[in-house]
């Protein structure tokens, strides 16, 4: 637990300083603007979804369970992490292109857990689920991790650790996906980089 203290106090810091070194009022840039550095609803508040990668059956976002290997994904496409009160959760956030399709693949992934009613809130640079302790909630990686659930595929798999606080409850958050190729315009981040923007709903269950 005080790990996972240290290592949210770490990010938010990180945060911090990153917005101070660039002296701007109005922050607009990766990492996210979603619910840290301004009330983006989400990636379309900056970018566009203009590329060719469609929610098809080459598309991989996928959540697993990180102990087991086994996707948390369920029938109706929600993806459910559960955990006890106290009990250190982690799970594994996959996110690419299979492999062998016609399309030129992205090669940079960025993700954001965000719960669409914190938004905007200038209180907390936090905006999980209230009462969800988290240490790596978003991130922006470059292609080339693996996950033996998806061989050969253009991938990045990065594990998240969530604790479910005495306060926590059941709650229902986003995993807002862009991926992308290419680099923005500085100045205007619709121009430069092709992208494809992707929503699924996850559900935080406290056991």
């Amino acid at each position: 637990m005080n790990k996972l203290r240290i290592h949210n106090s770490l990010l938010m810091a990180c945060a911090l300083a990153w917005l101070a070194g660039m002296g701007a009022p109005e922050a607009r840039a990766y990492p996210p603007a979603v619910g840290i550095l301004s009330p983006a609803r989400n990636c379309l508040s900056c970018h566009v979804s203009n590329g060719p990668w469609q929610d098809s059956a080459n598309l991989i976002i996928d959540v697993l369970d990180k102990a087991s290997g086994k996707s948390l994904k369920q029938v109706d496409g929600t993806f459910v992490i559960s955990a006890r009160r106290g009990e250190l959760k982690t799970v594994v956030t996959v996110i690419g292109w299979k492999a062998g399709s016609a399309e030129q693949s992205p090669y940079r992934n960025a993700w954001i857990y965000v719960d669409p009613q914190r938004v905007g809130d200038p209180t907390a640079l936090n905006k999980f689920a209230p009462g969800w302790m988290v240490n790596l909630p978003a991130s922006c990686r470059v292609v080339g991790d693996q996950a033996d659930a998806y061989p050969n595929a253009q991938l990045t798999a990065l594990p998240m650790t969530v604790r479910a606080g005495d306060d926590a409850s059941d709650a229902e958050i986003e995993l807002q996906v862009m991926l992308t190729r290419g680099e923005s315009v500085k100045g205007d981040a619709k121009r430069g980089m092709t992208g494809n923007y992707f929503e699924r709903r996850v559900r935080l269950k406290v056991e």
